[in-house]
């Protein structure tokens, strides 16, 4: 039996030198999977201070206000929203040099759940075409309008790609709330556990001016680092799409 058992013992020491084993180093920099919705970070101690809807007039000054306070952040852009995303072209280059995530929101801000595989994928790429040619890189990240993950939505960012990010406390500023009663969500949710992913919009002047320096200092108060999503999520290495991409020649149009 004692032979049986170190014959067996030395076949598996065997089998097991001749398989492939997985360096750390590459499953930290896996990161979530694609075309999987997530709603919070990965590890407690962290916020992810995350915008939709841009670009806009108020990004400029976004950025300043999160540079002046140490945080970075994630940008979900659209093409077309709030006019051209060319025509902010300063702007989205001012926050990518800065280090902040810009990512997808789509390019017209539409009802995703509903849209055709084809449709859905026109959309996702305008908006990479846009940012290869502004700032040189192809996002890994996106939110969608509305939220909306139905349909062929899912599979299709899977197959792009995409890693999904939706949020775990809703600012409503889009909803008309005040940054006062934003900051009563965050102040309910509480700093433990799990980091947050906020849903926020650049384009009220509150939640720039008035509601992300309160949540600057909410952070530090409460020792939250200020980190992209994608950090947040435990993909620090992980915001864009592997490859060099090439800019078309301008001029960039909508």
């Amino acid at each position: 039996m004692l032979v049986e058992t170190l014959a067996a013992g030395v076949l598996l020491a065997a089998g097991a030198a001749t398989m492939p084993i997985s360096n750390p180093i590459d499953i930290v920099k896996a990161g979530p999977n694609a075309g999987v919705v997530i709603t919070k970070c990965t590890s407690p101690g962290m916020l992810a201070l995350a915008y939709d809807d841009g670009p806009y007039q108020y990004t400029s000054q976004l950025v300043d206000v999160l540079d002046k306070g140490g945080a970075k952040a994630t940008f979900f852009w659209t093409g077309t929203l709030y006019g051209c995303i060319y025509k902010e072209a300063k702007a989205v280059q001012k926050a990518f040099a800065s280090g902040h995530q810009v990512a997808s929101h789509s390019w017209t801000h539409g009802h995703m759940g509903s849209m055709s595989a084809d449709k859905i994928k026109q959309e996702m790429t305008k908006v990479e075409t846009a940012l290869v040619n502004l700032v040189g890189v192809k996002p890994a990240y996106m939110r969608p309008p509305y939220l909306e993950t139905s349909g062929q939505f899912l599979p299709t960012m899977k197959t792009l790609g995409y890693k999904v990010i939706t949020d775990d406390i809703d600012s409503g500023d889009w909803d008309n709330k005040t940054p006062a009663q934003s900051q009563q969500k965050f102040t309910a949710a509480g700093a433990s556990g799990n980091g947050h992913i906020p849903l926020m919009h650049e384009v009220y002047p509150g939640t720039v001016n008035t509601l992300t320096p309160w949540l600057i200092n909410w952070a530090k108060q409460n020792n939250l680092k200020l980190v992209t999503v994608a950090e947040c999520v435990g993909d620090p290495t992980g915001m864009y799409q592997p490859g060099n991409f090439t800019a078309a020649t301008g001029p960039y149009s909508c």
